[in-house]
């Protein structure tokens, strides 16, 4: 077959719809000799079978169902196709697609991309959230636009894409309030023994929080590793341990999850990352939210420069 004849298809869809060819020529307006002369035009440029008596009526065979569902999706596009060209005062929305690496805490993740709502021009939020290896994979193949991360791109991934840093904050070490009230005052001696909910051993923060631990001589009671942020700040809130949370955020999670603070570190450092496929950011709503962060969360001057990964063990330090 040379190239798909639409209108047979669509004969052939409203029939398998109507479940007969009496019922689609009411609707197609047309007789039912017309559409079944046309559906054995259809079956015999497919040279296959689509449909087959069954009693009164017409069933489908096997291949009829297989091409019944890809019209299904080409039909549904065009009529949604054609309602939006049919409102042309609709306001045109841009759809931003944003990629949220599991280990970002999500409340810091929710401050980087809600200033992209309040934009003049609307905007259709789409948010990801998995494992960085997976939205990577999703970026690599334009179905994200960014993916916000704790980590630059990991040097074993063949993925060409651009790390920009965002910014840093200290730790802050908090738990809930019937859990600090029973537990010792002083920080961080009392953390020592104290259950605590880290992060996975995936998170950037793990290993920092371990070699801080050592530093200072503690060894508290590792009741939990977490690599969802969200999971750890459930458990957190329950009073299962005390938990490490970017000092940026520290204020709103004390006053969302009654929470308290039991002490911070700002020798511990929980960094944000952006990466895109482009080295200056052209797009208007990741170049925003860029700034955003560099200057009203954690108040960095300039960013450090976007690092390309084109393949293992390669970086280009090129500037913006």
């Amino acid at each position: 077959m040379a190239s798909l004849n639409f209108k047979h298809l669509r004969y052939f869809w409203m029939v398998a719809k109507a479940g007969s060819i009496a019922r689609a020529s009411e609707r197609l307006h047309l007789t039912p000799q017309s559409i079944s002369g046309q559906l054995r035009e259809f079956e015999e440029a497919l040279g296959v079978q689509l449909l087959r008596r069954a009693g009164r009526g017409l069933e489908l065979t096997e291949a009829g169902q297989r091409i019944l569902g890809y019209a299904e999706q080409i039909f549904s596009l065009g009529e949604e196709m054609l309602a939006v060209l049919r409102d042309a005062t609709q306001a045109q929305s841009i759809t931003f697609r944003v990629g949220i690496a599991d280990s970002v805490p999500k409340m810091v993740a929710y401050r980087l991309v809600e200033p992209s709502l309040g934009l003049d021009e609307p905007v259709k939020l789409i948010c990801r959230e998995g494992s960085l290896t997976n939205l990577l994979g999703e970026l690599a193949v334009h179905r994200l636009d960014m993916v916000i991360a704790d980590r630059p791109i990991p040097e074993n991934l063949h993925v060409r894409a651009y790390t920009h840093f965002l910014g840093a904050s200290g730790v802050s070490i908090l738990g809930a309030r019937r859990l600090v009230e029973k537990s010792s005052p002083s920080f961080p001696q009392g953390l020592d023994g104290a259950s605590f909910l880290m992060p996975g051993a995936e998170v950037a923060l793990h290993a920092r929080l371990l070699r801080w631990f050592e530093a200072e001589r503690l060894q508290p009671h590792i009741v939990g590793e977490f690599d969802d942020s969200a999971l750890m700040l459930a458990f957190g809130q329950a009073g299962a341990g005390f938990f490490a949370a970017p000092t940026a955020i520290e204020r709103q999670l004390v006053r969302q999850h009654d929470l308290v603070v039991v002490g911070r570190i700002e020798s511990v450092r929980d960094q944000i990352y952006a990466i895109t496929n482009e080295r200056k950011l052209s797009h208007p709503l990741v170049a925003a939210i860029c700034r955003f962060a560099q200057h009203d969360i954690f108040g960095v001057a300039t960013a450090a420069a976007p690092r390309k990964v084109r393949k293992p063990h390669h970086q280009d330090n090129s500037n913006h």
